[in-house]
């Protein structure tokens, strides 16, 4: 942050050791000229660190966020809702190519919207984008529910997906914009016990509507919720724009943003399709992956050299703490959702049904609800989140070390539901710890777009870490099995139905049960050891984050 030194140098021309974030958006001798004219930038460092609401009292808060979980509850709730759904959708289409798609559609689709949400809301207002949010997210969910054809139900879900990546998202720009950095926290547990209790219900609301009264009304029931989100809002959200000397539609990055969202879709179309749609020598996915690198380096030359208000600028980047929290938020959320898919799978290797091994996952919802609020308080008191990010990323790396090194067949009921606790809060929390350092390193201005860069860290990462536990769960997995049972009659089919279906288990030749069981623990090892491997990544990088000041006003002063 910059030093009393530096800001009583804002006024005058930059030196060497004017500090880099106060100067991102002057004009550059050697790259484009600022939009901005001279006589908007007299006051341009005041603008930086200038709130864009009054402080709100405390029942202000609570009727502005409350109106707006609502809305986050209910695209949790439908992020998780396809998890029981799939299989009677798919069934209803004569299509089960179909059931992948349901939920990589939507997955996509809430990755790329939520980056640019940041930027946008700058522009057209935080009310503007939850309404937009709302609006989408109804209509995808009314498409789904109406839907005569298997086309019909993968758009809706792609609808869904971007009202539902708008959602979440600006509820944390909001939650910034009104609530002083030393008591972020503590609202954003209290938003996140909303996010987890949507996530944790998804599953069985779904289930439920299915058995009574079919799977298109899971869907057509969130619509008048989504309506009622979206009435709520437009009558408690409050927070001005801040006005500029050009239009709206002019001071949004068209190419910073189209740029920004073909990297996200091809990157994440390709790692959802290969080896779970398509072959990982498919040329959906050779094809899609290379062109994803291509516009990710377009992206960044179009933030860097040709934006006057970029979507995310990316020299941000250069801050040591911006760089380590995304790092840090990439490389834990990675790690977390090779747990949070593959948990399951153990469980279920064991004998447990599938809504047997969800019901042992609740510790983890509890968790991250446990988790942020813990972290919330704690900075509310002390205003430091350094040492605490710190012990928070080490409970993880605990989390997962005790999963890796104890996890086998005969484990007791137990602890797992310990260690799966854990991994809840020590995820959580390091998202609130991070957070926190992203915005207190940055001004005002760029609070909503740092944000956002996060969560394309975020999206990406669990997508990623997703892709990673599969291979190594596939490669181990068959290699495992080859090495049992290779010699034995008809080994191809038998290991090729193992693979393919856990339910194999209680259909196998004589003599199979314990080497396949032992395979699959061993493959499963393999899993929690990466996932552990880059949980410790994470912590490094969390190291290098800096202590900046959580003040208690709005101001920053």
């Amino acid at each position: 942050m910059p030093t009393e030194a530096d800001e009583r140098q804002a006024s005058s021309e930059p030196t060497e050791q004017s500090p880099l974030l106060s100067s991102l958006d002057q004009p550059s001798r050697n790259g484009p000229i600022s939009w901005q004219s001279e006589e908007n930038d007299v006051n341009d460092d005041d603008d930086n660190n200038a709130p864009l609401v009054e402080e709100l009292s405390t029942g202000q808060v609570i009727l502005t966020l409350s109106s707006i979980w609502l809305g986050v509850f209910l695209a949790a709730l439908d992020s998780t809702i396809i998890a029981t759904l799939s299989a009677p959708i798919s069934t209803t289409f004569d299509s089960f190519t179909l059931l992948s798609w349901l939920a990589s559609s939507y997955l996509i689709a809430n990755a790329a919207l939520q980056p640019l949400s940041g930027r946008l809301t700058d522009i057209f207002g935080r009310r503007a984008g939850l309404v937009f949010s709302n609006i989408f997210f109804a209509a995808g969910n009314l498409i789904c529910g109406l839907a005569k054809s298997e086309w019909a139900i993968i758009l809706g879900r792609v609808v869904a997906g971007m009202g539902g990546g708008g959602l979440t998202a600006i509820s944390t720009f909001v939650t910034t914009d009104i609530i002083p950095l030393r008591n972020r926290g503590l609202w954003q547990g209290f938003g996140n016990i909303c996010f987890g209790l949507g996530m944790g219900l998804g599953g069985v609301f779904g289930g439920w509507i299915n058995d009574v009264w079919g799977w298109r009304n899971a869907f057509l029931i969130q619509v008048p919720f989504a309506v009622l989100s979206c009435i709520l809002v437009i009558f408690t959200v409050k927070i001005p724009v801040k006005e500029k000397n050009i239009s709206r539609i002019g001071r949004v990055d068209f190419l910073g943003a189209v740029t920004l969202v073909l990297m996200l879709v091809l990157l994440l179309l390709g790692l959802n399709s290969g080896g779970n749609i398509v072959p990982w020598t498919h040329p959906l996915v050779l094809i899609s992956l290379p062109l994803s690198g291509i516009f990710l380096l377009l992206f960044i030359f179009v933030e860097d050299r040709i934006a006057s208000e970029p979507v995310i600028p990316v020299r941000l980047l250069l801050d040591r703490t911006v760089l380590c929290g995304c790092l840090a938020n990439w490389f834990g959320t990675m790690s977390f959702f090779a747990i949070l898919y593959y948990g399951p799978i153990y469980f279920q290797v064991r004998g447990l049904s599938s809504t047997q091994a969800g019901v042992r996952l609740i510790p983890m919802s509890a968790g991250a609800a446990l988790g942020s609020l813990g972290v919330g308080i704690i900075t509310r008191i002390t205003g430091r989140y350094y040492i605490l990010s710190a012990a928070i990323e080490g409970m993880l790396v605990l989390a997962y070390a005790l999963i890796a090194g104890t996890f086998n067949i005969h484990t007791p009921a137990a602890p797992p539901l310990i260690y799966f606790l854990l991994a809840g809060t020590g995820y959580s929390g390091m998202l609130t710890t991070t957070l926190l350092g992203l915005i207190s390193a940055v001004d005002h201005k760029h609070q909503a777009v740092i944000t956002s860069a996060s969560y394309a860290f975020r999206s990406t990462g669990s997508t990623i870490g997703i892709t990673i536990a599969s291979a190594v769960f596939q490669n181990l997995l068959k290699d495992q099995l080859w090495q049992k049972f290779g010699n034995r009659e008809d080994a191809a089919h038998e290991i090729s139905r193992i693979r393919d279906s856990i339910d194999q288990i209680n259909h196998l030749p004589p003599g199979w049960k314990d080497g396949v069981l032992e395979s699959y623990m061993n493959a499963l090892r393999g899993v929690w050891l990466v996932a552990l491997g880059i949980a410790i990544l994470g912590l490094l990088v969390s190291l290098g984050m800096k202590e900046h000041v959580l003040h208690r006003n709005l101001a920053r002063k």
